[in-house]
């Protein structure tokens, strides 16, 4: 039991200190950059190098989390308006959101990725 408390403190920790950054990240982005993202986002697509193929893959990944979000919520209309916030803003929403499920599921890892099944 301690290990899964442990555990659980890691978990939420580490999502706490990846929004943080990340929101962090993000101001400075937008101070020095602008709200660019897409157009940035698709010339490195298009240009057909490693920040393009970064970009393809991340992409793929925020697709399957999103996905896991509406079929966790069993494909709820809020579960699909979130998600595709969720794939939109990244990190900034998901970790907030795991940090909600692991303190309402208590820490219960299965729950947590299931949902009620």
């Amino acid at each position: 039991m301690v290990q899964t408390n442990k555990s659980q403190i890691f978990l939420k920790s580490l999502v706490i200190i990846q929004t943080i950054a990340l929101l962090i990240y993000t101001g400075y982005a937008i101070k020095n950059e602008g709200w660019t993202l897409f157009n940035v986002f698709t010339n490195n697509l298009t240009a057909l190098n490693w920040n393009g193929q970064f970009n393809l893959d991340f992409s793929c990944y925020l697709t399957l989390s999103g996905l896991w979000i509406m079929w966790r919520n069993r494909f709820s209309i809020s579960s699909i308006v979130f998600a595709f916030i969720a794939m939109i803003i990244g990190i900034i929403a998901f970790a907030p959101y795991l940090f909600y499920l692991l303190t309402k599921e208590r820490g219960d890892f299965k729950k947590v990725l299931l949902g009620v099944r």
